[in-house]
């Protein structure tokens, strides 16, 4: 050209190939299209399942640390899977009205640890009696804790922080809901890989390959993926268990790979109903209460990107500020009830759940309050629920690998609204995903060399409250990606359109999108109670 200048550059959305989407296309059911009632058993079967793998590894992991048994393990399942199934119901009813199991948290894990290893328990020596003081202990600290979310949630203050967030910022927090939990997916796995590794290949060939196979056929293997899978393998590591494979095996190989090791089917009752305050009256420690505050708070943000994600997947729009503050209140209510019932653990958005409905592409509503029933169900007729929490870890695992993935990928999809040729979103997205992979693992490796986090005095609670956040690769990566795409903006129309903001304008009050009412409304005319600006 002639002088040397640059060549004239196309107008904006002149050759893009693949338009801006505020819904996601391909999804067979969104949420207020429920599929034919046989389906939707069978789907709302397939979401109990996979959330069984949380409700049991957390019990399994902190029961034994309390002084209890197999018999305490299956009865603190039942609660943890009964309370699942009142709060998924809340919220599909009552709080964002997406299609979100809420079930335990990995997130108040560490906080639990701290109470089991409290000074004030070290004497007792009957584990009967020390499993209940640890359990009405933590059920103290739980009940204080939910007043965080319930008041953030309700008054809508969660709704004036959630108003900040862009599509650019949401990248990180949605990612690393996802990718942020990897040590849950290959680390387990190859305990026991003999089992693990055939699962997760014939979850990726039922899911992936069969249906490109069997073009214009139903979408059944694709959408059953998980039951098929979950089923030949389970049998096919009973066949390795009754065969004698692992008769040699050291105790954790057994522990791990066996399917008669769980102990949680001799130890549940036939029938039993949980019911509050089942392990006695709970008891009340400052320290305790502000350190499961702090984990609370970090549950309330990861549920956050979850909630996001699940919106995605449900192919609904993005939420309104007002609707995630109604259902982050509704999560402060679920761990309330975790607290009266005692499930040692409070409440949070299944990320796993969420990930079924990117491989179902089935969001509706419906299925999942159908997975609720399930929930409830079999934590009241003990037995036949402790069957299928038998299933081993590895088999659990290989789900995860693929769930966590797609919930990530849900995160990246959100870019598609960002401008990718701006060094401020380079740098936002670049430092914040690599802050919030690298900050949480320099907390854990500390914590595994050491004994003890980074920071440690003698107020075991203030520690708590420092180092479980920064544990966190979602919490991290998501608040420093707010907080840099807030103050480091300019005033102008060009930085507010590489964040996205523009596409996510007419979501921000819940009544400026037609949308947005069919997707969240509450049912009897309820909006009027909640902030919705």
């Amino acid at each position: 050209m002639a002088g040397g200048g640059a060549a004239p550059q196309p107008k904006q959305d002149e050759h893009q190939p693949h338009p801006v989407k505020d819904q996601l296309p391909n999804v067979s059911f969104c949420i207020t299209s429920p599929p034919p009632w046989p389906e939707a058993i069978l789907l709302g079967f397939q979401h109990y399942l996979v959330m069984l793998g949380t409700t049991v590894l957390i019990p399994s992991s902190l029961v034994p640390q309390m002084g209890g048994g197999n018999e305490e393990k299956a009865k603190v399942i039942q609660t943890l899977l009964f309370v699942a199934g009142i709060n998924t119901f809340f919220q599909t009813f009552f709080g964002t009205r997406l299609p979100a199991v809420i079930g335990g948290s990995y997130t108040f894990v560490p906080t639990t640890i701290s109470i089991i290893l409290a000074g004030r328990y070290s004497d007792v020596v009957n584990p009967q009696e020390k499993f209940e003081r640890i359990m009405r202990g933590t059920q103290g600290a739980l009940i204080v804790a939910s007043t965080l979310q319930i008041v953030l949630g309700f008054s809508g203050l969660w709704r004036n922080v959630v108003r900040f967030l862009s599509p650019l910022s949401a990248v990180p927090l949605v990612a690393l809901s996802g990718f942020g939990l990897y040590e849950l997916g290959f680390p387990v796995l190859a305990k026991c890989v003999e089992i693990g590794l055939p699962e997760i290949i014939i979850l990726v060939v039922f899911s992936q390959y069969i249906p490109h196979m069997m073009k214009g056929e139903k979408p059944i293997f694709d959408r059953f993926a998980v039951i098929f899978s979950v089923a030949i393998v389970w049998i096919y590591a009973h066949l390795l268990t009754v065969g004698g494979a692992y008769r040699n095996s050291a105790p954790k190989t057994q522990i791990t790979c066996r399917t008669d090791r769980a102990g949680i089917i001799g130890g549940a009752p036939w029938i039993r109903i949980p019911y509050p305050f089942q392990w006695g009256a709970p008891t009340f420690e400052a320290g305790e209460a502000f350190a499961m505050m702090a984990a609370s708070f970090v549950a309330l943000v990861e549920s956050t990107g979850a909630f996001i994600a699940v919106s995605r997947y449900a192919s609904a729009t993005p939420i309104p500020p007002s609707v995630l503050s109604r259902g982050v209140g509704w999560q402060g209510v679920g761990i309330l009830l975790s607290g009266i019932f005692g499930t040692g653990n409070g409440s949070s958005v299944s990320v796993e759940n969420a990930g079924l409905l990117a491989l179902t592409r089935v969001g509706s509503r419906r299925v999942v309050q159908i997975s609720a029933g399930f929930m409830i169900f079999f934590s009241i007729l003990g037995k036949f629920g402790a069957v299928f929490a038998s299933i081993p870890a590895p088999i659990v695992a290989a789900l995860y690998c693929l769930f966590f993935a797609y919930v990530g990928s849900a995160g990246l999809s959100f870019l598609q609204f960002c401008n990718l040729n701006s060094f401020r979103t380079k740098f936002i997205l670049g430092f914040s995903i690599f802050m919030g992979f690298s900050i949480p693992q320099y907390f854990n490796e500390y914590t595994a060399f050491k004994g003890y986090g980074p920071v440690h005095t003698r107020a075991r609670w203030f520690n708590d409250m420092i180092n479980v956040p920064f544990q966190s690769e979602a919490f991290v990566a998501g608040m420093l990606a707010l907080l840099l795409d807030v103050t480091l903006r300019k005033k102008d129309n060009q930085t507010r359109k590489d964040r996205g903001m523009h596409w996510w304008d007419r979501f921000r009050s819940f009544k400026t999108d037609t949308r947005s009412e069919e997707f969240y409304s509450l049912p009897f005319n309820l909006n009027k109670f909640f902030p919705s600006v």
